[in-house]
């Protein structure tokens, strides 16, 4: 026999954008509770609203199962005293379990027998059992969490009441002294509370209280909705799934809303518009077939029609004060000169230890323009480059900026354009805050990209130089985004760029600056150790093997795409059958070659056999080509030269007693080893 279960959480109304997690954590915690208790049961389902988390599983057996437990004691040679009586450590096993050591039996483990025992248990009944499942509501985390009333215990928010049913019968428990029971509530204006008969009507009973508590109807509610209003009207609206998620968790019952704004807004920037729609009133956009912007609006409503007119003028009232903000800002931003708004970023402290942002920005010339040179660019170029860092940030100060945040670097470009700065200029404004997330889209132009490195490096290491270095999860200044950003840039243009070396060059100019505190040795390791790790995690995501990875990353973060491109190599030929013999080639040249501990010129009058001369001419040509040659061709090299290697150890004493006939030797294994080394750590690499 089985029942249904059901428990829902009644809160104060949650902020939207932690609701969808929480249900999550919510729906895997009640599972893990019932695999946990050993009940058998059927699907679990997850509902949320503003106003509630729940979950229902279906199908719940009664009763545990009678199950035979198994457990292990000590071994038999100490379960017996002198005597041949049980001893004291097989009494206590046999205490513990509640059962007399006649009920033992002996197991062989590895040659060593052991106390074992078998006992039937018996299954516990579940309602027995349902009142700890509290514990799922007590230990849930939340990004955010507060206090209430008397109560100790931190949550989301506070809770209001709780429903716990299984089948017909009341779960009995307490949480924050509220106690459970069968009645939930529904639609804070249009419904009541109401009455749970049993869980299977848990969605009926609340949709006749004008709350639909599934989350993935009610979106799809407000979509049908909105899509019915386009066709009717001939509008458009692209699918924006944060803001409808978002949207989604602000109501219960929604009701899909049309309101309208003056034409003349049209004349701001698209961005404004559609920023004070959608990032301060949760409203969608409304285009034509054509894809241009129309002076309407759709806002999902959380109720039904009634006072829709009333809803709608309100709505409009609140946008158009947005809107003729947006523009009185606007047109006040069009009488700055970017100059002007550049000197006013030296007011503007960008962090207590270092510096203003205009002194950040001088910094940041001189790491772009350093990028440049090893970039080989042009001077025209560079006076680009130079201009751009120079002025990257004044849209800081603009009065637009100031009131949608969410704008800056995009009204960098539009006033840049309109100034009359170069194209490329411009969009480098735009193109430097990218990627603003892990897969966020990433600079288009060459001019961007480098801005966009030498910014994210700037900071970086300046951070470091004052010895703020991220631990653990704290890291209030997103430096691990910085990080991921600089080597998904680097791996997307395929500068194989001397990171090792601009580092150092970087720490120089921190140094200069006069805002490093720790020791240049120190700011460098750190640096790259942090750095390395995001490459790491790159890797992982591109599904290469973590012994591969180790391999590729064992020295220095440098020449990223090279990188990349010599793991993902190496993975994919894994599994060919020539992989394993080449790479235990050359983990033997490498291991023999850390032995090497005097520099000697090799002399080839000390060979004794043709597989000395043989490997030394492989050497030879390693030196000629290995340069000019790609990481594929550089494998295959490796590949061809196993032949000679193994003919090397098999007719050659490297350790022979003749101290110059062995430093001879371990100064040919060392030099190839360095080639090896270039490529990879071969010995990191598991064949066995």
């Amino acid at each position: 026999m089985s029942k249904d279960f059901l428990l829902e959480i009644g809160l104060e109304e949650m902020p939207a954008k932690y609701i969808s997690d929480s249900a999550k954590q919510l729906e895997k915690r009640a599972a893990e509770w019932f695999e946990e208790q050993k009940i058998e049961h059927g699907e679990v389902i997850s509902f949320q609203s503003p106003r509630r988390l729940a979950v229902l599983v279906k199908e719940v057996s009664e009763k545990q199962a009678d199950r035979i437990e198994e457990a292990k004691g000590p071994a038999k040679k100490i379960a017996f005293d002198e005597d041949g009586n049980w001893s004291k450590a097989a009494q206590g096993f046999a205490r513990g379990h509640g059962v007399s050591p006649e009920e033992f039996t002996f197991r062989e483990i590895k040659g060593v027998e052991y106390i074992y025992l078998e006992k039937q248990v018996t299954g516990i009944e579940t309602e027995t059992l349902l009142p700890e499942i509290k514990k799922i509501i007590t230990d849930m985390t939340f990004p955010v969490s507060m206090h209430w009333g008397a109560n100790e215990m931190r949550y989301i928010r506070p809770i209001k009441w709780l429903v716990a049913l299984f089948g017909q019968e009341i779960v009995p428990f307490e949480v924050a002294q509220v106690k459970t029971g069968n009645v939930s509530r529904g639609h804070r204006f249009l419904g009541h509370e109401t009455m749970i008969p049993e869980p299977k009507e848990y969605e009926m009973k609340l949709l006749e209280e004008f709350v639909v508590v599934d989350a993935c109807k009610r979106k799809d509610a407000i979509w049908g909705q909105i899509e019915e209003v386009c066709v009717d009207k001939g509008w458009s609206v692209p699918k924006d799934e944060d803001l409808l998620e978002e949207v989604n968790n602000l109501v219960e019952y929604p009701t899909v809303l049309e309101g309208e704004f003056e034409e003349s807004f049209l004349d701001l920037p698209e961005e404004i518009l559609i920023t004070s729609m959608k990032e301060h009133q949760r409203y969608f956009p409304v285009f034509n077939k054509e894809g241009e912007l129309l002076p309407h609006f759709i806002t999902v409503r959380n109720g039904n029609h009634e006072h829709a007119e009333t809803v709608v003028r309100g709505n409009e009232k609140v946008l158009r004060a947005r809107l003729s903000d947006g523009e009185f800002f606007y047109k006040e931003d069009l009488k700055m000169k970017i100059d002007d708004a550049v000197v006013k970023l030296s007011h503007i402290v960008f962090h207590e230890k270092l510096g203003t942002l205009s002194e950040k920005m001088k910094r940041v010339e001189q790491v772009a323009l350093l990028l440049a040179d090893f970039l080989s660019w042009s001077d025209s170029d560079k006076k680009d480059v130079a201009r751009a860092a120079e002025i990257y940030k004044f849209d800081l100060v603009t009065n637009v900026v100031g009131e949608f945040p969410e704008l800056q670097g995009i009204m960098g470009e539009k006033y840049a354009r309109i100034q009359g700065e170069k194209p490329e200029v411009a969009a480098a404004i735009r193109e430097h805050y990218m990627p603003i997330s892990a897969e966020g889209a990433l600079p288009e132009t060459d001019l961007g990209s480098l801005l966009a490195v030498s910014d994210k490096l700037e900071t970086l290491v300046s951070f470091f130089c004052v010895g703020m270095i991220p631990t653990g999860s704290q890291d209030p200044f997103s430096l691990r985004r910085s990080a991921f950003g600089v080597m998904r840039i680097l791996l997307n243009t395929g500068w194989n760029l001397p990171l090792a070396e601009l580092l150092k060059e970087i720490v120089t100019i921190e140094r200069n600056a006069g805002i490093a505190t720790l020791s240049d040795d120190e700011i460098y390791a750190e640096v790259q150790t942090f750095l390395k790790n995001r490459l790491r995690v790159i890797l992982q995501d591109q599904k290469v093997r973590l012994d591969i990875i180790d391999s590729v990353t064992s020295e220095d973060a440098n020449f990223v795409p090279n990188i990349l491109e010599r793991a993902k190599l190496l993975n994919e030929s894994a599994q060919k059958d020539w992989f394993r013999p080449t790479i235990e080639a050359l983990s033997r040249v490498a291991n023999i070659a850390k032995k090497h501990e005097e520099d000697v010129e090799i002399n080839d009058q000390l060979f004794e056999n043709e597989a000395e001369k043989r490997l030394f001419d492989e050497l030879l040509s390693m030196k000629r080509d290995f340069a000019g040659l790609t990481s594929e061709e550089r494998l295959e090299r490796f590949r061809e030269m196993r032949g000679a290697i193994d003919q090397y150890f098999d007719t050659t004493l490297v350790m022979s007693e003749d101290k110059e006939r062995r430093n001879n030797r371990l100064e040919l294994l060392f030099e190839l080893a360095e080639f090896i080394k270039e490529f990879a750590e071969m010995d990191a690499i598991h064949v066995k």
